[in-house]
C-alpha cells in the first residue's frame, strides 16, 4: 500500500484531501495543530470507510520540532504499514491573517512566512530522505498570489508567502526530478473553510458577492480542492510536474 503524509488535515481542504486520497486506496499519515479533535475525526472517518490512517501533531511554525516529527513518521510507517518510506507529501497546513500594508506588524508578517513558506520548505527537506522515488508533492498555494484572479487589499503578506511557495514548487520539481518525484501546487479560490478564524461562518454576507465574481456561480467547497490534490498525487498525473493548478471555479472571469 502506498502512503501519503498530509499536513493540516483536521478540517477544510486538508481533511478533504486526506479522505479522498485514502478513498483511492492509499494509507494516510495526517497532521493537526490546534485542533486535535478534528485530526482524530479525520482519521476515524478514513478508518470507518475501510482505510488506514495515523494522526500526528505538528506545529508547522516551529522547525525545531521537525526532527521529532520525522521520527514519528518513520515509526508510523514501520508500525502501521511495515515500510521505511512513504510516497506522497501534501504541504497543506496554514492560516490566514489580513491587514493593509500600513497596518501589518512584523509579528504578523513573520508568522505568515514561518508557517506558509519556511515550514513547507524545511519540512519537505526533513522528510525527503523518507520519500520513495517516483512519488509526488503537492503544495497548497492560493489564488491570491496569482495576478489573473485580481488583487484584493489586505492580503499582501499572506499572498507574498504563497507567491514564494509557488516559486519553491518549481524549484522542488527541478531538484527532485532525478528521483522521479513530481511537485505541483494547487491554488484555491474562495473556499468555504475555517481559514481566517472561520470567516465564512462569521461573515456569511460575503458569500453571495464572492459567488457573483465566480464563473460557475458559487464559492468553492473543500472537496473541490481535495479531489484535485488526490488526482495530482496519483499516477493519473504521472506526466504533470512544476504546475500550479488554479482551482477557483473561474473566479474573476
Amino acid at each position: 500500500m502506498k502512503v501519503a503524509v498530509v499536513t493540516g488535515a483536521s478540517s477544510g481542504i486538508g481533511q478533504s484531501a486526506a479522505i479522498e486520497i485514502a478513498r483511492r486506496g492509499t494509507g494516510v499519515i495526517l497532521t493537526y495543530g490546534g485542533n486535535p479533535r478534528g485530526g482524530r475525526e479525520t482519521a476515524a472517518a478514513i478508518r470507518k470507510a475501510g482505510g488506514t490512517a495515523v494522526a500526528l501533531p505538528l506545529d508547522l511554525g516551529e522547525t525545531g520540532t521537525f526532527p521529532a516529527f520525522r521520527d514519528a513518521v518513520a515509526a508510523a510507517l514501520r508500525d502501521t504499514w511495515q515500510r521505511d518510506t512513504f510516497d506522497y507529501l501534501v504541504n497543506n497546513a496554514g492560516f490566514a491573517r489580513t491587514s493593509l500594508i500600513e497596518d501589518t506588524t512584523e509579528e504578523t508578517f513573520d508568522g505568515l512566512m514561518r508557517v506558509l513558506l519556511k515550514g513547507p520548505y524545511f519540512l519537505t527537506q526533513r522528510l525527503l530522505p523518507l520519500m520513495a522515488d517516483g512519488g509526488a508533492v503537492v503544495n497548497t498555494s492560493s489564488s491570491s498570489a496569482a495576478v489573473t484572479t485580481g488583487v484584493e487589499p489586505g492580503y499582501s503578506a499572506y499572498a507574498s508567502a504563497k507567491g514564494g511557495l509557488d516559486v519553491l514548487t518549481r524549484y522542488m520539481a527541478k531538484e527532485f526530478s532525478p528521483r522521479g518525484i513530481r511537485v505541483n501546487a494547487v491554488s484555491p479560490g474562495s473556499t468555504r473553510t475555517r481559514i481566517g478564524d472561520d470567516a465564512f461562518t462569521r461573515f456569511p454576507e460575503v458569500v453571495p458577492a464572492l459567488a457573483a465574481k465566480t464563473a460557475l456561480g458559487r464559492v468553492g467547497e473543500p472537496g473541490d480542492i481535495g479531489e484535485m490534490i488526490a488526482v495530482l498525487v496519483s499516477d493519473e498525473s504521472r506526466w504533470v510536474t512544476a504546475q500550479n493548478i488554479v482551482v477557483s471555479g473561474g473566479y474573476g472571469l
